[in-house]
């Protein structure tokens, strides 16, 4: 029997209505950009697998580290207890991080590490002797499925049924050039009237809004006036961490630097569930008392899994290695000449690259999910590309071992799209 067909027994698969849904694609081998079905048929993994596997499926050097690691300390539990790997695996980051971060909480995913940095503000607030419960957000943001991630997410097709539950958060638009002075105006209103613990954002690119860019020196400014009002700001670098945006954190590209980071996916290259919330020490200091109820008495099983954390100085290794940092350069510069072939194009509304990320958004009117954009997964996967269309934005964010061949054909597959799609 197909894997196709067992999979349909018992399983239930995110972001699915199973009643319409085509069966899901069989994969039974990955190696470096590329995937294979369990008919034999290839496919570029031409967003890196939810933009995780960024040194490319399989690679040696994390699979040896992670193979390494567990001969010899398989997991052990991160309450009371510390290893190597973990210990390790802070001072990597601390060499990379922006240079206010001081201290490291292990989490297992990126919703969870979110999470964690909104109930890291909230209780900062409380030992400081405030109670502050509004959080300040994107529209069109996107942070996770727990509930104070979806919380903070303006995605509604993700949050409709939970709106009655959710945290307090009010909403201002992205900066752009043109809107900064109108998104100061209704900061400075929301901040008069509630009580703002955080300002939590995807840092210079919104991923699900559809790799919606923004302004750094509005994204500057927005910071530094909410930090002056004592709101701390929350850095999701989820998606745009480890290399995508053209730095190690889209972070390094603003001035203000952020109070809280959190970061996983390309974290471990895909290889592992593990997430990291990171702090500066005036928020870390907040928790120590000789009160035990104002430490963080927040803790997942898996924190700090050791074949994690090797997996994760293993990617670090690789990030700014030579051959990884001449490729991220290639494809950037790859993504601007196409964008510069295609941004005039009646179908094209806009093109747009950053780092490694490119991002086109279509003159086809569909929803987010329904049979237009589930038309147009499969137009892509008939020629042997694998991209996750958000509603009318297709975009790439390649492995950074992606070959010229193989980019190219991402780029016909691109180029088709704009040819023969209605």
């Amino acid at each position: 029997m197909k894997l196709t067909q067992r999979d349909k027994a018992h399983i239930w698969h995110p972001l699915t209505q199973h009643k319409t849904a085509s069966a899901p694609l069989a994969i039974v081998k990955a190696k470096g950009a590329l995937l294979w079905d369990e008919d034999g048929n290839e496919y570029i993994d031409g967003i890196a697998s939810w933009y995780t596997s960024m040194y490319g499926h399989c690679n040696e050097v994390i699979t040896a580290a992670m193979t390494k690691q567990m001969q010899g300390l398989d997991f052990v539990m991160f309450s009371g207890i510390t290893h190597l790997p973990a210990i390790e695996l802070s001072e990597r980051l601390m060499e990379i991080l922006p240079s206010n971060q001081a201290k490291i909480f292990f989490n297992d995913n990126g919703s969870t590490a979110v999470e964690a940095a909104i109930k890291m503000a909230l209780q900062y607030h409380f030992n400081c002797g405030e109670k502050r419960d509004t959080l300040i957000a994107f529209e069109d943001g996107f942070h996770g499925d727990t509930f104070g991630a979806m919380s903070a997410s303006g995605i509604a097709s993700y949050n409709a049924p939970f709106e009655d539950f959710l945290l307090k958060v009010e909403r201002i638009p992205v900066p752009t050039a043109s809107n900064l002075a109108e998104i100061l105006k209704t900061l400075d209103q929301i901040l008069e009237k509630n009580s703002c613990a955080a300002f939590l954002f995807e840092p210079l690119v919104q991923g699900a809004a559809g790799m919606k860019f923004h302004d750094v020196i509005g994204l500057d400014v927005i910071i530094k006036k909410c930090q002056e009002h004592k709101v701390l700001c929350i850095a999701d670098e989820i998606m745009t961490g480890f290399g995508k945006t053209g730095t190690n954190f889209a972070s390094d590209q603003l001035t203000e630097q952020p109070d809280i980071m959190c970061l996983s996916k390309a974290l471990t290259a895909g290889m592992f569930p593990l997430s990291i919330t990171s702090c500066t020490l005036k928020i870390y200091d907040a928790f120590l008392s000789d009160e035990v109820h104002k430490g963080f008495f927040h803790a997942h099983t898996f924190s700090a899994h050791p074949i994690g954390c090797a997996a994760a100085i293993a990617g670090i290794e690789l990030l700014n290695s030579p051959e990884i940092l001449v490729k991220r350069q290639w494809i950037e510069g790859s993504h601007q000449a196409f964008v510069e072939k295609i941004k005039e194009h009646p179908k094209v509304k806009n093109a747009r690259c950053k780092g490694v990320i490119l991002a086109i958004d279509l003159n086809i009117e569909m929803d987010r999910y329904g049979s237009v954009r589930d038309k147009l997964y499969q137009f892509f996967l008939d020629r042997g590309v694998l991209v996750r269309p958000l509603g009318s934005t297709i975009y790439l964010l390649p492995p950074y071992v992606i070959t010229e061949r193989e980019l190219e054909k991402c780029y016909d597959a691109f180029d088709d799209v704009l040819k023969v799609f209605k």
